[in-house]
């Protein structure tokens, strides 16, 4: 019974460690999507001659 126990506590561990770092991607992935949606205005020059 106890070893159930156990193995019931550390499935759950791991699944809440598993959902906490797909939470931590998800987080870093959306930071690095609206960090290159808006890069400035890049190699604009407008004074630039043809």
């Amino acid at each position: 019974m106890l070893i159930y126990m156990l193995a019931t506590a550390m499935t759950v561990a791991m699944l809440i460690a598993t959902v906490f770092g797909l939470h931590q991607e998800a987080q870093r992935v959306r930071a690095k999507a609206n960090a290159k949606r808006f890069e400035g205005f890049g190699n604009r020059r407008p004074y630039r001659r043809f």
